[in-house]
């Protein structure tokens, strides 16, 4: 397979924060570098399924001329290690979460931490925004917009 027929998915807690804002990000860096990827998002728990990433996610991505208001959040699942190659995590919850539900080490090797694509080794969280404010989403958009990048460089 390859490079640009990889398939790429974003996994947070709920699906409406981190895990969206990485797909919109890394879908814009794709684009705007000429690479063919798909990528998707999707959470470990089922609390937001079928609703939009919050409204400051959104904000937030616009305002960066990226548009991921027409997501939709549904929950991770087994049938994601058939179909994704590469499946990153938002912070070691979440980690955990998608490990656990892997059946083979084929499976556990696509996950991993996003965080350390620019930063090996370090298992830094992307922590999450929703508890906070504009600036704690622009944090995390700028946290993931340097890992994206070293994504698309790998790519």
């Amino acid at each position: 397979m390859a490079y640009g027929d990889k398939r790429i998915l974003m996994v947070c807690l709920g699906n409406i924060c981190r895990s969206p804002m990485a797909e919109g990000i890394l879908r814009h860096k794709a684009k705007l570098s000429g690479i063919s990827v798909d990528i998707d998002s999707a959470g470990t728990a089922d609390y937001h399924v079928g609703e939009e990433p919050d409204h400051r996610a959104i904000r937030c991505l616009k305002s960066h001329g990226i548009d991921i208001s027409g997501l939709r959040a549904r929950q991770f699942s087994r049938r994601d290690f058939d179909t994704f190659d590469m499946i990153y995590t938002m912070d070691a919850s979440n980690h955990k979460n998608v490990l656990a539900l892997a059946n083979n080490d084929d499976q556990k090797n696509k996950v991993k931490m996003i965080l350390n694509e620019n930063n090996p080794g370090s298992d830094a969280p992307v922590p999450d925004p929703w508890p906070g404010g504009m600036d704690d989403f622009e944090a995390v958009y700028e946290m993931l917009s340097e890992a994206c990048d070293e994504v698309i460089r790998k790519l």
